[in-house]
């Protein structure tokens, strides 16, 4: 009896032990090394697990003994079994793709239920080289990707056979009738919309001396273009914002000193693709506000919880997203919940940021269905934030959705008419986009563009992070609104000149001394950075065209003698509760700076990996390759390794 007694005792102990809780991790990486990004590991019998970060890398809470599950697309599936805390999987290659399993990219703090779909695909698959070929030609894509699943996948894989929703199968020619796109590896659907955008070219300095424009503290598109990158998608040429690209960074600018909310810093130096032109870089640092400074918040969160909403990387994600940010909220800030699907309502009164379990409960209650009524949504967000306004304090509606409107108001216009008129009762606002197939990128930045605030787009938790964590304030506390800038070139020294990027951001020249036009806000510790190219007076350009002189009007520079000057800038601000701006004004010297700044180089460097995507005219033939190393010499301290991410980024897109 004493025996049998001991063996249950023993029996109980290692069923214990065998289920015990243990945190997996490792690497996933294909035959040769190289890190697989978005790569699904699941626990097997369940449909619990992660996705692979940039890096390969992914942790798991699972019982010691369970089977994890390691598939990515293109390559054979591989079980292990779990006896250790490090887990490192190398991937093969596989022949033929019977069946691929795409799960939704992006991980969350919590082990959380992955949805996922299956689709069949028959590929021969690519090599490395390949894909990295593939990949390579991301920068001539055609425009048109975004126009349904017939233009997204024509030409992108060879062999691949679509279904779509009505059945009809969708043939898909060989990649060897590829030109401008590159073959993607995955097969996703895809509506998404961007706004046309129409490259800036060079002007001519003594026809056009001044240039205008509204700062954008932006940053969806460089998130939105890394995870097309990394889903091996083609990047559509309007998607590529070069500004929203630098402005993603962070830099090493100093805070203001004087009594202004910001700081001013300039730095000329050879542009690094033509060394027949300067490139000037115009930064503006905010000042940064301790989260114990920061006025009481009342903030609305208004929650697109329609159909569309249903995938992995659009509400699970959003619900573990905007935990972070009550985990942020001090007892004196106070969120209500609006939500909307075929119609809005109220699903949290306005709470105390110290109850922050009911917040938390009300978000995890939320779940997908039905249309989507963005009007009425954004109607009664507003209207919850304007009863519950806090004089002196942050009032601010953060809305997210994926952009789909389909009920009521659903065009960009309408929508900007209606936060147009809903910004005059001092309540700004946050967009954050979410989800891939069917992201309105234009529709949102209108609207954040309208509503005095700023869109970010959210791919991964990782991202959720930066936002709601470590750039909290800049993203939820405005300390300067209606920002714009006027350049005055000095036509003694240049020739011309061409702003990189904030092509939807350029403002007329009588527009910047006239305080009814709208401009860019400015977050406590954002920066803004802008560069321009300058063509020096004398140097031979076909970037230039000549005019013919003019016959009742005669050009005529100024008498005085300005040889040291390069350019005048001016800034125009409001104060977020005021109405009348303010000016101050910078003069550039026309000297190279003696040692250009790492964040020099970087910007630099981001601004042509973007113009190669764009196929712009004006990168000169420049590689790759060229990017990488200017990214490099530029990479500096890195702190968060977000430079190192763009390298990575950039290494994967060559041709070895």
């Amino acid at each position: 009896m004493k025996k049998l007694v001991t063996l249950f005792i023993l029996l109980a102990i290692s069923s214990q032990v065998w289920a015990q809780k243990i945190e997996v991790s490792g690497t996933v990486t294909d035959d040769t090394g190289l890190p697989l990004p978005g790569a699904s590991v699941i626990i097997k019998g369940t449909s619990t697990g992660k996705t692979t970060d940039f890096d390969g890398n992914y942790k798991v809470n699972t019982n010691n003994g369970a089977i994890l599950v390691f598939t990515y697309v293109g390559f054979i599936s591989q079980e292990v079994k779990v006896t250790s805390s490090i887990i490192n999987v190398q991937l093969k290659q596989g022949g033929t793709l019977d069946e691929v399993v795409i799960v939704g990219y992006g991980s969350v703090k919590e082990s959380k239920s992955l949805g996922y779909a299956v689709s069949t695909v028959e590929s021969r698959s690519a090599t490395r080289k390949e894909r990295r070929r593939f990949r390579r030609e991301a920068r001539k894509n055609t425009k048109d990707a975004q126009n349904g699943t017939n233009n997204v996948l024509n030409g992108a894989a060879s062999g691949v056979q679509v279904t779509s929703g009505n059945g009809q199968a969708i043939q898909i020619r060989g990649r060897s009738s590829l030109q401008n796109g590159y073959a993607t590896q995955t097969s996703i659907t895809s509506n998404e919309s961007y706004k046309e955008i129409n490259e800036n070219i060079f002007k001519r300095t003594s026809l056009a001396p001044l240039s205008t424009f509204s700062i954008d503290v932006d940053k969806a598109a460089y998130s939105n273009i890394r995870r097309m990158i990394n889903n091996g998608q083609k990047v559509p040429v309007d998607a590529v914002k070069i500004e929203e690209m630098i402005n993603y960074f962070e830099y090493n600018y100093t805070q203001p000193i004087d009594t202004h909310p910001f700081a001013v810093h300039t730095e000329v130096g050879v542009t690094p693709w033509n060394k027949d032109t300067k490139l000037l870089k115009i930064a503006l640092k905010g000042k940064e506000i301790p989260l114990a400074e920061i006025p009481p918040s009342n903030f609305t969160f208004l929650i697109d919880v329609s159909g569309s909403m249903s995938a992995q990387n659009k509400l699970p994600l959003l619900k573990s997203a905007f935990k972070l940010m009550v985990n942020k909220m001090r007892p004196e800030d106070k969120v209500a919940i609006v939500v909307y699907a075929g119609a809005a309502g109220l699903v949290l009164e306005p709470t105390s940021g110290d109850n922050k379990q009911k917040i938390m409960n009300a978000l995890d209650n939320l779940q997908a269905g039905g249309s989507t009524a963005g009007g009425q949504g954004i109607e009664l967000a507003y209207k919850i934030a304007v009863e519950n306004f806090i004089k002196d304090g942050n009032n601010r509606v953060i809305m997210a959705t994926d952009g789909d409107f389909n009920v009521g108001q659903t065009s960009t216009a309408s929508m900007e008419k209606l936060i147009e008129e809903k910004r005059k009762s001092g309540v700004f606002l946050s967009v954050l986009g979410f989800g891939m197939g069917n992201y309105k990128h234009d529709k949102l930045e209108a609207l954040a563009d309208k509503g005095n605030g700023n869109h970010a787009y959210i791919d991964t938790m990782q991202e959720a992070h930066k936002i709601f964590g470590k750039e909290f304030g800049g993203t939820l506390y405005t300390i300067a609104k209606d920002v714009k800038l006027q350049l005055e070139f000095n036509p003694n020294i240049v020739q011309g000149y061409r702003l990189i990027g904030y092509e939807n951001r350029l403002l007329a020249d009588e527009d910047f001394k006239d305080d009814t036009k709208d401009a860019g806000e400015l977050g406590a510790g954002h920066t803004v950075t802008a560069l321009y190219e300058i063509i020096p007076v004398g140097v031979k350009t076909e970037y230039l065209k000549s005019v013919d002189d003019l016959k009742y009007t005669k050009t005529t520079t100024s008498s005085e003698s300005f040889t040291k000057e390069l350019l005048t800038v001016k800034l125009r601000y409001k104060k977020p509760n005021e109405d009348k701006s303010q000016e101050l004004k910078t003069v550039v010297e026309n000297v190279l700076t003696s040692k250009l700044s790492s964040d020099f180089k970087f910007t630099a460097a981001v601004a042509l990996f973007g113009m190669q995507l764009k196929d712009s005219e004006f990168h000169n033939n420049s590689s790759l390759d060229n990017v990488i190393a200017l990214a490099k010499s530029g990479r500096g301290e890195d702190k968060s390794g977000y430079r190192a991410e763009f390298i990575r980024l950039v290494e994967s897109s060559v041709t070895k």
